[in-house]
């Protein structure tokens, strides 16, 4: 019997009388990751802030895909299995995603709450969430009042027992100084001009209400939806420096000054006006806008 034998890529094909005998590999060869990106080299986030990462792993036709998550320091930030990143506290942690021989990494800094705040914008305008509360700092919270300062001065004035030592004389000056500006670093005391657009009707709603028992007027921008709550934790006296009012009024500084006064904003259960000129010699809190 005459054999004839031909050969192919895919096996070798025996050609025996009547009968054909096909000899296959044993199976495909895997196909190896050869890399993985990350959508964010670095980020940013506030304690108690979240970011998903994105893992872009090639080629496509990779075998196994699979990626692994892994936090340099759970302390500070935690991924999930699906890459969502958890700021827990100050500090920095490199978030490692791996798929086969292959790593990428994202820095994750979470920052000093007291001296960073994400801000939020209304209408044009970013704004810190929270108050200015010891000089370079913010308050805990949306809520808390802060402390109270006059205007172009940089000492600060606490909210709550009794005030020694008030300074009653008329602050000087035509604009509040950078150097008296007692806002945290990337953030200063707002202008007239700029409290203007937080009020702006057109743009800006409002309504008073109260977060964590604490009141307060919140203002929502109205193409965006974000939301900005200003408490009305009172003011102290311009004679004094005795707090008045807590939970119905706040004034809310400017940097712009109206002859011997200054233009504030004071949140009301009733309203707000467009501007309020008042005695530079209140102690008034401060809600910061970005530089």
């Amino acid at each position: 019997m005459k054999r004839q034998f031909q050969f192919f890529s895919f096996g070798l094909l025996l050609a025996l009388g009547t009968a054909t005998v096909v000899f296959h590999s044993c199976g495909e060869d895997s196909i190896a990751v050869t890399g993985i990106r990350l959508d964010a080299q670095t980020l940013t986030l506030a304690i108690g802030e979240e970011y998903t990462l994105i893992a872009a792993v090639t080629p496509d036709d990779a075998t196994d895909k699979t990626v692994t998550w892994i936090s340099s320091s759970d302390a500070i930030a935690t991924v999930s299995a699906s890459g969502i990143v958890s700021a827990l506290s100050k500090g920095t942690a490199n978030i490692t995603a791996k798929a086969g021989n292959q790593t990428a990494s994202c820095v994750v800094t979470v920052p000093d709450p007291l001296t960073y705040d994400k801000g939020v914008m209304i209408n044009g305008i970013k704004w810190a969430t929270r108050n200015v509360d010891a000089p370079g700092t913010f308050a805990a919270k949306p809520e808390d009042s802060g402390m109270f300062y006059q205007w172009n001065r940089k000492t600060a004035w606490a909210a709550t027992g009794d005030v020694t030592g008030w300074d009653s004389s008329a602050p000087v000056g035509d604009t509040w100084e950078k150097a008296n500006d007692p806002s945290p670093a990337g953030w200063r005391v707002p202008t007239h001009e700029e409290l203007q657009k937080l009020i702006d009707t057109d743009k800006v709603t409002s309504e008073w209400t109260s977060e964590n028992g604490v009141n307060g007027r919140k203002f929502r921008d109205k193409a965006t939806e974000n939301t900005l709550f200003l408490p009305a934790v009172g003011g102290l006296d311009r004679d004094n420096g005795e707090l008045f009012n807590v939970g119905e009024c706040s004034y809310y500084g400017s940097s712009t000054a109206n002859g011997g006064n200054a233009y504030m904003l004071p949140i009301i259960a009733s309203g707000y006006e467009e501007w309020f000129s008042a005695s530079r010699r209140y102690g008034f809190c401060v809600r910061a806008v970005a530089e």
